[in-house]
């Protein structure tokens, strides 16, 4: 049987259960979401084209719209329907768009034909079509405005003017109308709300600067000061006009140079200066937080035009302003004052000094920085009174006209600062204007600063200065306690800053007292002549009072100098906070601590010369206290020796890990002497201890002097050794042999005294002596040559290698020169003691009265040198700047400079340059002159018999009541200063007493028996302070055996 199918074909494979699919179900989803989304998009575009369409169909419609309403304003202006409300709709309607159209013009012009009585004349009747008239004329005038802030110089825009002038004026052209002011003020009002005095700025700006003919201007002027005719002075529209004035129309670059004479007549005498107290009123009425326009106006330093808006501002201000000064109410001369000083402090410093300013004034500055000596400039500290800081970095200085330049320099001028001062008497009471304006001006002009505090010092015989004290400083709080203190507990008013009187007051101090003389600062209103001159130049408070200032600043300091380590880092320490409140100055912390520091150092120089303070004025901490800041302070010097290149790194740990070197440093007064006296031997311990740490202490070094040439020797053989190190001196006398004797200290001692006997002997030329005997460097030109430097350097090593070892010095040093050593400033009465005569000259020409000219003096200098005299300026061009009475001060103070400082800055440097290998600077700064006079050579006073004797110790044979001993206290009573000095330069090899008492001396005073050959002379080893006194039996000769050895200043092998 044949089979149906052929079976080894192959079968063909049928699926039932449908297709297969490896599609997943995310991708099922993804596919679904696309879909949706075309279907959005889809959508979106449907709809945009919907609105395109509707769009272009509605501009189409405006289109034709607006070309059939113009067609009917047209038609309705040709029948003369100016004032119909359908006109006025079409005209508002046909004119909203931004290019002009010429029914404007039209309607503008044949409206002036009319006259402003016919618009008034529309809301005479009581109805609700007045309303819409005055909707709609509001939106009239305001178009007619912006037309002509597009192009001032079209004559439509004449014609516009004329009709805005016209409708403002709220006075009737004929007959009189009681609403028509009210009327008139709506107008206003509404124009101001929209930009009238920006569009009238910007209409003004179309003009060119030197285009004075336009017809345009005459109007814009008229036209700017209608607000102040027709509203109130009190009203929030007032205030928005004055504000809108100031901000937009005042801060036109060189405005007054825009306007014809007649024109600028009109504006100046039509200002509203004497309203000026609006200014800073906000206009916004009942929503008083809502910053105003002048508030946005100063807070804005966006960009340059910004700042170049307030810089013209104040050019204008200074074209129409000072002429009325003495006619201003108080009120509007403080808004007038308060926004000069707002728009100052804006403005960088120097920025308006003028391209020469730099230059001019690098001769001329009368330096004031009391802790610095330096010829280099200084950079002025800005202070400014500030609501806000912002921390954002300033825009770039406009570029200015040198008209405005001009202008602007007559703000800082003697003559406007005497009108201002003049004119501050009608403030009263308020003069707290006064002070923010003053520091405003001398923050700006830097160079101005000193010839700014020169007439503030002298104003009115120092009445600004007395009041200064007298109103705001005595009672303003600050500084009266260390800690708990409340400003405004005491202030005389709660919104003013008491920093900012107080302040000036330390400025004008500073700057006073570096041409002031010990009679005027010592004298009174009962004691100086009763002359302008001298009323000018005496000390405006009396020593109480500036006692009271004293204590105040010193108070002040302490607080930021103790509590001060973060001063840069907000919040402050809350002890310092509580003592010195937060300030509105924009000052920083550490530049108001420099301030009030260096005012304090200027009057604590005076006082170190010739006390006036009362005892323990000065000092902060009392003896109970002083320990415990004696170990604080050595244990933050070890800190910070331990730290010492992070502490170079970071200067803010600096302060904060010593605030008590902070205050030796730089208000040394404060400690007691003989506390800082401690404290620097302990420096000099630390730094031995350090050495010997660092291995840097070497091996003794041996030194061979011969006594005939120690002073080249010591040069040839110490000018570059290593000093702290110990070193052996071995004196060879005049036969070339070796004295007897092992230096223990006391041969090295005798070797410095001869030493200093031979390199500040004058007749070497590397000093010169005073009067009293002080010694500073010779300013010969020689003595600036390389080999005399280096003379002055190994001096300078020499006796910091003294001050190292803690041995006296027999030598006087002139107290201008020993400011050099400490880097600060010297005064006119220093000069008393270098130059005589010259002193007694520059004293007369401070007090001259006469004429100027008959002097015939000019800034030069003369100097002899190897017989030939030489002039030098004392400023560039000095022989071509008469001395007049202006400037006297300046050349008082150059000369001054040049003697005391610049002839001898050479040698003062090299010297110091030696010094400061072996003394660090900051420990010399602990001291003031005359302390440091006393820290070199010890108490330059009698030679008290009682405390050496108490504290005198005896060996051998002897004790107190030895008979010798008895007779050696007699004879010692007999002696004169002189010999008693000798004896204990005999002992001690210096004459002069210990800084605290014999108690100090190291070994003490000794005197030990020496058997009892009654011929024998006396002997002493300087190293250890001990006098060998052979038993004498008689007095008489013990008397003269004593004088013969004491004054034979024999060499150190008499022992």
């Amino acid at each position: 049987m044949l089979p149906l199918f052929d079976t080894d074909r192959r079968r063909r494979q049928i699926n039932l259960g449908g297709a297969s699919s490896s599609t997943s179900h995310s991708s099922i989803l993804d596919q679904a979401k696309l879909r949706r989304e075309e279907r959005i998009e889809q959508k979106r575009r449907t709809d945009s084209t919907v609105k395109v369409q509707a769009w272009w169909r509605g501009t189409k419609e405006q289109q034709r719209v607006r070309l059939e309403l113009r067609r009917n304003l047209e038609e309705a202006l040709d029948k003369g329907e100016l004032l119909g409300l359908n006109t006025l709709r079409m005209l508002v309607v046909v004119n909203r768009k931004q290019t002009p159209d010429t029914t404007l013009s039209k309607w503008s012009r044949n409206l002036i034909q009319y006259g402003s009585d016919r618009v008034y004349d529309l809301f005479a009747a009581s109805n609700d079509a007045g309303q819409s008239y005055m909707v709609l004329l509001k939106q009239a005038l305001l178009l007619l405005l912006q037309e002509v802030a597009r192009n001032a110089q079209l004559d439509r825009s004449v014609a516009h003017l004329d009709l805005l002038n016209s409708l403002l004026s709220s006075l009737p052209e004929t007959g009189s109308s009681s609403s028509r002011r009210r009327i008139a003020n709506e107008f206003m009002a509404y124009l101001l709300s929209h930009g009238f005095y920006s569009l009238l700025a910007s209409s003004i700006h179309t003009i060119p600067v030197e285009t004075k003919s336009s017809p345009a201007l005459p109007l814009l002027v008229t036209l700017s000061t209608l607000p102040f005719s027709t509203l109130e002075a009190p009203s929030a529209e007032y205030t928005l006009a004055m504000q809108g004035l100031f901000i937009h129309l005042l801060t036109i670059p060189l405005l007054p140079n825009r306007l014809p004479l007649q024109t600028l007549t009109y504006l100046s005498s039509h200002l509203p200066l004497t309203k000026m107290n609006v200014l800073y009123a906000t206009p916004s009425g009942d929503n008083s937080n809502a910053p105003s326009p002048l508030s946005e106006f100063l807070l804005d330093m966006t960009n340059t035009d910004a700042l170049g808006a307030k810089i013209h501002l104040i050019a204008n201000l200074l074209a129409f302003t000072p002429p009325r000064y003495s006619k201003l109410p108080g009120p509007s001369l403080a808004a007038y004052l308060r926004l000069l000083g707002d728009v100052l402090n804006i403005i960088p410093p120097g920025a308006l000094e003028g391209p020469s300013a730099t230059s001019s004034a690098v001769g001329t500055r009368i330096s004031d920085d009391y802790n610095s000596d330096s010829d280099d400039d200084h950079t002025n500290i800005r202070v400014s009174i500030v609501s806000s800081f912002n921390t954002s970095a300033p825009p770039a200085l406009p570029i200015l006209d040198s008209r405005t330049l001009k202008r602007l320099l007559n703000l800082p001028s003697p003559t406007h600062i005497t009108s201002i001062l003049s004119a501050s008497k009608s403030l009263g009471s308020s003069r707290y204007p006064l002070i923010t304006f003053i520091y405003a001006i001398y923050g700006v002009w830097p160079s101005k600063q000193n010839d700014i505090l020169a007439h503030l010092w002298s104003w009115n015989g120092g009445g600004l200065v007395r009041e200064i004290w007298r109103g705001w400083v005595r009672g303003g709080g600050l500084g009266s306690n260390l800690v708990s203190l409340d400003p405004k507990a005491s202030a005389p008013n709660a919104d003013e800053d008491p920093w900012a009187p107080l302040l000036l007051l330390a400025d004008l101090y500073s700057h006073g007292l570096i041409t002031m003389g010990d009679d005027e600062f010592f004298s009174s209103d009962s004691t100086v002549m009763g002359t302008v001159s001298s009323a000018a130049h005496r000390n405006p408070l009396t020593l109480d009072e500036i006692s009271t200032f004293t204590r105040q600043l010193l108070n002040i300091a302490w607080s930021l100098w103790m509590y001060g380590g973060d001063l840069e880092i907000d919040p402050l320490p809350s002890i310092l906070t509580s003592a010195v409140p937060n300030p509105r100055v924009r000052l920083t912390w550490l530049e108001i601590r420099g301030k009030v520091t260096k005012c304090l150092l200027a009057i604590n120089a005076r006082d170190a010369r010739k006390p006036f303070m009362p005892t323990g004025g000065w000092l902060v901490l009392n003896d109970a206290e002083s320990n415990g800041f004696v170990e604080a302070a050595i244990f933050e010097a070890q800190e910070l020796m331990d730290d010492f290149e992070a502490s170079l790194e970071d200067g803010r740990k600096l302060n904060y890990l010593s605030p008590r070197l902070g205050v030796l440093n730089n208000i040394p007064f404060a400690i007691p002497f003989h506390v800082r006296v401690a404290i620097f031997r302990n420096f000099i311990h630390m730094d031995l201890a350090g050495r010997r740490t660092s291995r840097s202490v070497k091996r003794q070094q041996t030194v061979t002097i011969r006594r005939g040439s120690v002073a080249q020797d010591g040069f040839d053989h110490l000018g570059d050794a290593d000093l702290k190190n110990p070193i052996q001196i071995v004196f060879i006398d005049q036969f070339g042999a070796e004295e007897a004797g092992i230096d223990g200290g006391g041969v090295f001692k005798e070797f410095f005294t001869s030493l200093c006997k031979e390199v500040f002997d004058t007749d070497r030329g590397l000093w010169l002596s005073n009067e009293k005997n002080e010694l500073y460097p010779n300013p010969h030109a020689y003595a600036t040559e390389a080999h005399s430097l280096s003379w002055y350097r190994f001096i300078g090593r020499i006796l910091g290698k003294a001050m190292y070892e803690g041995i006296l010095v027999d030598v006087a040093f002139a107290g201008f020169f020993l400011a050099k050593w400490l880097g600060r400033q010297s005064f006119l009465d220093d000069l008393a003691s270098l130059d005589p005569d010259l002193y007694k000259g520059l004293v007369f020409l401070k007090h001259h009265t006469g004429d100027f000219e008959d002097l015939s003096l000019n800034f030069t200098i003369e100097v002899e040198e190897f017989g030939t005299t030489r002039t030098i300026d004392l400023i560039r061009n000095g022989s071509s700047i008469a001395v007049t009475k202006e400037n006297r001060l300046q050349y008082i103070y150059l000369v001054c400079h040049f003697k005391l400082s610049k002839q001898i800055k050479m040698q003062s440097e090299s010297f110091f340059e030696g010094l400061s290998e072996m003394i660090e600077p900051k420990w010399i700064r602990m001291f003031n002159q005359q302390e440091l006079q006393i820290l070199l050579g010890g108490v330059n006073s009698p030679i008290d018999l009682d405390d050496l004797k108490a504290n005198t110790k005896y060996g051998g044979l002897y004790d107190p009541n030895e008979p010798t001993i008895i007779a050696f206290w007699n004879v010692v009573n007999t002696f004169d200063q002189e010999q008693r000095r000798a004896l204990l330069r005999f002992v001690t090899s210096c004459s002069r007493p210990p800084l605290l008492g014999f108690k100090e001396l190291v070994p003490n005073f000794a005197i030990r028996d020496a058997g009892g050959d009654q011929h024998r002379l006396p002997t002493s080893s300087t190293c250890v302070n001990l006098l060998k006194l052979p038993r004498y039996n008689d007095e008489r000769v013990l008397r003269s055996k004593l004088l013969q050895a004491i004054m034979s200043n024999a060499g150190f092998d008499l022992s």
